[in-house]
């Protein structure tokens, strides 16, 4: 049933909380004057009339929450038994401002972690060994040419060519049109990432290349007469596949990050949800004390970083012939 407009509520706390403040600030302006100490004694007991205010306020505040959550209930009961229980898993870290699970938002976030850095390290390797491999290999104007485009993009900082690059597709009715497109929205973070993160993995092949290519066997291979490219790719290459895998796993979590910090920025991952778009989302709330949603997000990404930091050193010592015993 409807409550009597006219029946008479306690005070709001911030009401109370202003009045209390406007006392202070006319005791300190009378603490300036002489000869105010007894209207300085006449607001400090009005002072106190109006703090004992607050506990009434609170507990008007508290019962107004109860009959909120009481008609909720009507319209919608909670739900038992099995829904009960998913009901209680999905809403164990809370809600955002629009009242969408914290923890469900965070595992889906998982899924565009993994795409995002499964692609981009797949198709940096891919890369950059080539290039690697064919201006250790050959030498000459491919290695120079190669290794001026190393030295260009490396002298840029990655962060900002990032931006750039994803920048450059705002606007764009395909790649910039989540509602519609929502396959190509990332399109633009995988060609940045893969542009610009090739380059390590281009260094390390190109200097275990140089190594092989001196070696005993690729030299009875060339006497034998096989082929320059036939010798690089059938037995120099493969036997670069440990750093291969090592770069992986590396590029894995550098993309992982990478995608985080452009979402956050506004320049990543857009109508999907992503560890940087909550973050992102949640910053203001912090001043109020709402926490838990950048705290769930940066503890994800903290836990499948170090995962895959353990894989890429276990990854190193089960490939790399120097730490192979």
């Amino acid at each position: 049933p409807a409550e009597d407009p006219a029946q008479e509520l306690p005070p709001a706390r911030d009401a109370i909380l202003d009045e209390e403040l406007d006392i202070d600030l006319a005791i300190q302006r009378l603490q300036r004057r002489e000869g105010q100490a007894d209207r300085i004694a006449e607001l400090e007991a009005e002072r106190e009339v109006v703090r004992a205010r607050l506990p009434e306020a609170d507990a008007a505040g508290i019962a107004a929450v109860d009959r909120v959550k009481e008609q909720i209930l009507l319209f919608q009961p909670m739900p038992t038994g099995l829904e009960g229980g998913w009901y209680g898993l999905r809403t164990l870290l809370g809600s955002d401002a629009q009242g969408r699970s914290i923890a469900m938002k965070a595992l889906f976030s998982v899924r565009i972690a993994f795409q995002v850095g499964f692609v981009v390290a797949v198709i940096s390797v891919i890369i950059g060994t080539f290039l690697g491999a064919a201006a250790g290999f050959f030498g000459g104007w491919i290695d120079y040419l190669v290794m001026y485009l190393v030295s260009v993009l490396s002298s840029i900082p990655t962060l900002v060519l990032l931006g750039v690059l994803v920048y450059m597709f705002f606007g764009h009715p395909l790649f910039d049109n989540p509602a519609e497109h929502p396959g190509m929205a990332l399109v633009p973070v995988y060609c940045a990432m893969c542009l610009t993160f090739w380059v390590s993995t281009c260094r390390v092949i190109r200097g275990e290349v140089m190594k092989i290519r001196s070696l005993e066997y690729v030299e009875a291979a060339t006497s034998i007469g096989f082929g320059r490219l036939y010798i690089l790719f059938r037995h120099v290459v493969p036997n670069t596949a440990h750093l291969m895998f090592i770069n992986l796993s590396l590029l894995f979590i550098g993309a992982i990050k990478s995608e985080v910090i452009l979402s956050f920025l506004g320049l990543g991952v857009k109508g999907q949800p992503s560890w940087g778009v909550m973050i992102s989302q949640a910053k203001d709330d912090i001043s109020v004390y709402f926490f838990w949603e950048v705290v769930t997000a940066s503890a994800m990404m903290f836990g499948l970083v170090l995962a895959f930091n353990v894989v890429s050193d276990a990854l190193q010592d089960a490939f790399d012939p120097k730490h192979v015993s």
